[in-house]
């Protein structure tokens, strides 16, 4: 049920009615902010962002995303768009290219009755046409996701079990319950499967991932990649074995997260397969093969919701690794990527390492940000200017640092990075403080009278005594134990390391 690139996608009727019914709801996002470039924009007025979308093949505490399984049938775009050029009245919902037609004109029917009678693997195949175009970069149609996900939901559960009886719907049953929709419904469809169309050894694994079991499905998950690898449920079948592989530390889940999206490609099966590749060859420092995924993710879904982990996920690679990746590896990454975005990556770059403490790190990226600044871009020049200031704090021009950031308006900075800015004016504030005379670190010498043992009849211990003078070290004995924990109960020792030690919790706070 994997669709090939380049072949239009069919849309059922249910899809062409929704969007007419949300095409309202579509308005065009608001520019987005520093550090909101890979989070997508909020979609319509339901106030969630592409962020909180469903995603494929996570565990059972996140969703699962899905791609577009069948190949459309012939004439069937080419014929709509004809009907949509020769109708000016014709709306189309931004961004989701789908046959027009009537909504409510078909067999007398209301679009509520029409969407509950049709089949639900002509819904599912929506839905999968409808998530392809949001990992795309078309975040306006997540509110059309959302809606396709209860109308399945809803159809799944009234079904009758003749229905079961064509094997595309119990297929779409299944990466129904793989493409975020409700695990709870696979239970139900399980339980009532009374003519056993739904084959045990899939409902069972299936239902254990997605319950949080993963880990005793390893087992049971390989043979039935084995058994389906073939079949149009295989690349998403091969993205459960995946995550479950993963999460048991084996990079023996590389290889079936390479089939999964090469059998899956366009989709967000290859979209989560890429992502989930970068975050397991990273961890496994296996450098070479993060940065070959890490290009192949922001040439082909750098727009998708889902970009703001993946843009996380690069950053920590390359603090972890730089001198093995350098400039230029991280310049192929940014290559594909806009003027804005590559200014976003590499400030996060610099904030992270400005807090890890890799100077030189942060006033290289901080540079490279500066240095895709536009005009108007005053809140990323404030953010870069912080961030190359907080790495020049141990340097010998802490004085003008301290002033440039003070210099700085906390109105240009998120909340987050005032904070930030408040520890980082309290650590340059105690570099350039003058230390009291009265510390314990600045103390004189404990003086401790030594006892005249000399006799007054002693010439030679009196013509000594005279030539040594006061304050000589000849003067001072070694100090008793007990002499020692005095000096350090001092008064005086005890308030200077309290003081150092509430500038520190102050800026621990501060960076919480």
């Amino acid at each position: 049920m994997v669709r090939r690139a380049f072949y239009p996608a069919p849309v059922s009727f249910a899809a062409a009615a929704a969007m007419f019914a949300f095409g309202a709801l579509a308005q065009e996002p608001a520019k987005p902010l520093p550090f909101e470039l890979f989070h997508g924009a909020k979609s319509g007025t339901g106030g969630q962002d592409a962020a909180s979308a469903p995603e494929h093949g996570e565990t059972s505490a996140e969703s699962h995303g899905a791609a577009n399984p069948h190949q459309p049938a012939a004439g069937m775009v080419d014929g709509a768009g004809d009907d949509a050029a020769a109708d000016p009245q014709s709306a189309e919902t931004e961004g989701v290219k789908a046959p027009f037609s009537e909504p409510a004109e078909v067999a007398g029917l209301e679009i509520g009755e029409q969407m509950e009678s049709l089949e639900p693997y002509k819904l599912v195949r929506s839905l999968q046409f409808v998530q392809d175009a949001v990992v795309q970069g078309d975040h306006s149609a997540m509110e059309m996701q959302r809606f396709l996900i209860g109308v399945i939901d809803s159809r799944l559960r009234q079904a009758d079990q003749k229905v079961f009886d064509d094997p595309r719907n119990v297929d779409a049953a299944l990466i129904y319950a793989m493409s975020g929709g409700n695990p709870a419904t696979l239970d139900i469809l399980a339980i009532k499967d009374k003519f056993g169309n739904f084959d045990n050894e899939v409902t069972t694994v299936l239902r254990a991932y997605l319950n949080g079991r993963a880990a005793k499905t390893q087992t049971e998950l390989t043979e039935v990649v084995e058994i389906y690898r073939d079949t149009e449920i295989g690349p998403y079948i091969t993205l459960v074995a995946a995550n479950v592989t993963a999460a048991l530390n084996d990079s023996g889940a590389l290889e079936l997260f390479d089939w999964a999206r090469l059998t899956a490609p366009g989709t967000l099966v290859e979209e989560a397969a890429l992502r989930r590749s970068l975050f397991i060859a990273a961890q496994k420092n296996m450098v070479e093969e993060a940065l070959h995924y890490a290009q192949l993710y922001a040439r082909r879904f750098i727009n998708s919701p889902y970009a703001g982990q993946y843009a996380d996920l690069v950053v920590d690679l390359v603090l972890l690794n730089y001198e093995t990746i350098g400039d230029d590896g991280l310049s192929e990454i940014l290559s594909f990527m806009d003027r804005p975005r590559k200014r976003e990556i590499y400030l996060r770059i610099a904030r992270k390492a400005a807090i890890s403490g890799l100077r030189d790190l942060a006033v290289f990226a901080s540079d490279r940000a500066e240095a895709l600044l536009g005009i108007n871009d005053t809140a990323p020049q404030a953010m870069a200017e912080l961030y190359s200031g907080m790495a020049k704090i141990p340097t010998d021009g802490v004085d003008g640092v301290l002033q440039s950031i003070n210099a700085l308006s906390g109105a240009r900075l998120s909340r987050r990075d005032r904070a930030l800015r408040k520890a980082a004016e309290i650590v340059a504030s105690e570099v350039v403080k003058k230390p009291l005379p009265d510390s314990f670190t600045q103390a004189m010498p404990a003086m401790i009278q030594q006892p005249d043992m000399t006799q007054a009849g002693d010439p030679l211990k009196t013509a000594a005594d005279g030539e040594k003078k006061a304050g000589s070290p000849i003067f001072r004995r070694a100090k008793t134990p007990d002499e020692e924990l005095r000096a350090a109960e001092d008064e005086t020792f005890k308030g200077y390391v309290s003081d150092r030690k509430q500038a520190l919790e102050r800026i621990d706070k501060l960076l919480e």
